[in-house]
Formats: structure tokens, C-alpha cells, sequence
């Protein structure tokens, strides 16, 4: 079981968590995209190796959400400010 380091609680057991996925950034032609291209912006994902920064939800806890960083490797977790 991993320990998420919750900014406001400290760490706490996984399972009080809920994982959103990878933060995504805007695009500066969002206005100007296709049905296609809006699609793939919103449901596909690059399933990259390494160092993702995620989304996280306390949803057992104090009900925050926050970024992490996560090895999808090793399963190392690391705070992001």
C-alpha cells in the first residue's frame, strides 16, 4: 500500500484517495479544434513512463484536491507545490 502525503492531513493510506489522472494544460487552440481533436484532448492519455504529476482527491479525508507527482515506474511519490 503506498502512504499519499496529503498537504493538509500529512500521509495517509492510499485507499482514502482517489487518483483524477494526469494534469493536463490548455491548449492555446482549443477554440479552434475539431470533433476529433477535442475528443482525443479529452479522453486519450499518454500512458508515459517516468514522473506524471496527477490530480488527487482526499476523498476519505478532508476532501481536498491536490497535485502529486508519481513515478509510473517505481511508484515513488513526490509533492508538487
Amino acid at each position: 500500500m503506498l502512504l499519499i502525503p496529503c498537504p493538509w492531513c500529512g500521509d495517509r493510506a492510499e485507499s482514502e484517495f482517489r487518483c483524477a489522472g494526469p494534469v493536463r494544460y490548455r491548449r492555446s487552440d482549443m477554440l479552434e479544434l475539431n470533433d476529433q481533436s477535442w475528443i482525443e484532448y479529452l479522453c486519450s492519455t499518454d500512458s508515459q513512463r517516468g514522473l506524471v504529476i496527477e490530480h488527487w482527491h482526499h476523498e476519505k479525508g478532508c476532501g481536498e484536491w491536490f497535485r502529486l507527482g508519481r513515478d509510473t515506474v517505481t511508484n515513488t511519490i513526490s509533492p508538487v507545490d
